[in-house]
């Protein structure tokens, strides 16, 4: 899986902006468990060909926690750690915390969004 750095809130912006193609965004505090395990499960299931041409883009919450909280005020959204986000047309269509992210809801809800 490859992962883009979230770590600006420019970066942030140009994701919502973006209306021609879905993203992610996996919020990750590299202190926690739950977070590595959410990860790992994520990782383990993802599959290149079922979600292109969606990006997926990775935060460090302890490095970049201003970004974070940018994209609670932006998605208008309840800042969780672990969360996975999945934004398209420029808002938050799908979110999920802790043991609730799930590789195929995800899929899912992208299949729900492309058709």
């Amino acid at each position: 899986m490859n992962w883009i750095t979230l770590s600006s809130e420019a970066q942030l912006k140009d994701i919502v902006a973006n209306t021609e193609q879905p993203a992610i965004i996996f919020k990750h505090s590299t202190r926690c468990s739950i977070s590595a395990a959410a990860l790992s499960r994520l990782e383990r299931s993802w599959k290149e060909d079922e979600v292109a041409p969606m990006k997926a883009y990775f935060l460090d919450l302890l490095s970049h926690r201003p970004v974070s909280n940018q994209i609670a005020h932006t998605l208008d959204v309840v800042h969780q750690s672990p969360q996975l986000l999945l934004i398209h047309d420029g808002k938050c269509v799908y979110n999920a915390s802790h043991m609730e992210i799930s590789y195929p809801e995800l899929k899912k809800q992208l299949e729900r969004i492309q058709v």
